[in-house]
């Protein structure tokens, strides 16, 4: 249902662009986010973005360097990571909940998704 890819190893004040594929509906009957998890911590929400109206919530920690963004078209989410820093380390997911739900409740862990895909490891080195 869904499938990610993009992560990678790469150095601190790096990029990556994430990719992540929902097949079955179209992104308009979800509100979708991505979510990190480094060793030994609690996951995170990242950044999210309601498939239908493109609206998005960033946590603190994605603000100014993380951008979410959907293709309808692909039925894919990204997400560019620029200015990657070591603590940005940690397996990211990409996750979907039916759409009604909110961008805030998502990533603020607030609501469970209805789907999760397997992960991509991005690892930034110092």
């Amino acid at each position: 249902q869904i499938v990610e890819s993009g992560g990678g190893l790469v150095q601190s004040g790096g990029s990556l662009k994430l990719s992540c594929v929902v097949s079955g509906r179209q992104l308009e009957w979800y509100v979708l986010g991505w979510f990190r998890q480094a060793p030994g911590k609690k996951r995170e929400g990242v950044s999210c973005i309601n498939g239908d109206d493109g609206s998005r919530y960033d946590a603190d920690s994605a603000k100014d360097r993380f951008t979410i963004s959907r293709d309808p078209a692909t039925n894919t989410v990204y997400l560019q990571m620029n200015n990657l820093k070591p603590e940005d380390t940690g397996v990211y997911y990409c996750a979907a909940v039916y759409r009604g739900a909110s961008v805030s409740a998502l990533c603020e862990d607030r609501i469970e998704p209805n789907y999760w895909g397997r992960g991509t490891q991005v690892t930034v080195s110092s």
